[in-house]
């Protein structure tokens, strides 16, 4: 008797079709790819509702918009890898806008600015990690505290008042680009990818999710857990510090009011994208996909007409949801 003999592709394709339906039928692949899936959704929503969604010049208003909290979540995500939370980085953008405002009142040039920005947020950071590391304060009360602290030495330092910033430079950056993609834009995405290869392509990336993972099995493996803490709430203080110039070059000024919306939307940014609150678990790719995803909700939703007023309201119901959806992880 002859045996048919079937191409390996063809016999393996009801198994990966079976794999498939198995993996959406998980709450873990729903948990793990919310905020991508969230995005698609919207996109998909926003443009049937407005046509002009989707368009090369609202595509580059949502990109450049989002590039801040795109910063500022990789900084999060870095915290909240290792278990905690930084509740201070809207502040310390904040804090950094108003150095670098500073600076050019002053009359310094626009990279010493910058400098001065990044170092005033990494400062803070700093101060930050050694409280909770080796102060072994609680994250939570440390970055409230400092987050008090920034704002009120921002309004100090400013006297209460913005200033004006006009350069060349800033101006580029907030409208310059490639096409569709602006500066700030490939400064984001310069971030996320150096974060990426950091976190999961060095040694140190590796020491801050056993740190997140379990201190004490960390610690019993030689990894010195309060440095870690030090150094991914100065890692967080940094990128606050360089979103805090992709503030100023998109505003124009240095504002000494911190807006609270930017740390909100951070923590969101990273809970739909699918890291672990508890620590010991997490990507970079996940916060990116969730910072366009709040940013995409909030230009759909002017788009639409829709109050400003009921914006946080989405967006608190879209991280609740996705809040629920960690249930599902293993």
């Amino acid at each position: 008797m002859s045996e048919t003999v079937t191409p390996s592709g063809a016999s393996s394709a009801p198994a990966r079709a079976t794999a498939l339906a198995g993996a959406l039928r998980d709450g873990a692949f729903w948990a793990d790819w919310a905020a991508a899936v969230g995005l698609v959704v919207l996109v998909v929503i926003f443009q049937a509702a407005n046509p002009t969604f989707l368009s090369s010049g609202n595509i580059r208003s949502m990109l450049v918009a989002s590039a801040i909290l795109v910063v500022l979540s990789v900084g999060q995500t870095f915290v909240v890898v290792t278990g905690g939370i930084d509740l201070s980085v809207a502040s310390m953008m904040t804090f950094g806008a108003v150095l670098f405002g500073f600076g050019i009142s002053h009359g310094w040039g626009i990279v010493a600015c910058g400098a001065l920005a990044v170092l005033g947020g990494g400062l803070i950071g700093v101060v930050n990690g050694v409280l909770v590391g080796n102060g072994r304060i609680t994250d939570f009360v440390v970055t409230l505290g400092s987050l008090s602290a920034a704002s009120g030495l921002a309004l100090v330092i400013a006297d209460g008042k913005p200033v004006t910033v006009v350069n060349v430079a800033l101006l580029r950056l907030s409208t310059g680009g490639i096409g569709i993609i602006g500066w700030s834009v490939l400064v984001a995405a310069v971030v996320a990818v150096l974060a990426h290869l950091v976190l999961f392509r060095t040694r140190w990336g590796t020491h801050v999710f056993a740190a997140g993972g379990s201190a004490e099995a960390a610690t019993a493996t030689g990894i010195s857990v309060p440095a870690v803490k030090i150094a991914v709430y100065t890692v967080s203080g940094v990128l606050a510090g360089l979103a805090a110039i992709l503030l100023v070059a998109r505003v124009g000024a240095a504002e000494p009011a911190a807006n609270t919306s930017f740390l909100l939307n951070s923590v969101a940014a990273v809970v739909l994208g699918g890291v672990s609150l508890v620590g010991g678990r997490g990507s970079v790719l996940g916060p990116v996909l969730g910072a366009l995803l709040l940013t995409a909700l909030a230009n759909g939703l002017t788009l639409l007409g829709v109050s400003p007023f009921y914006q946080p309201v989405a967006v608190g119901t879209v991280v609740v949801l996705a809040a629920l959806l960690t249930r599902f992880r293993k």
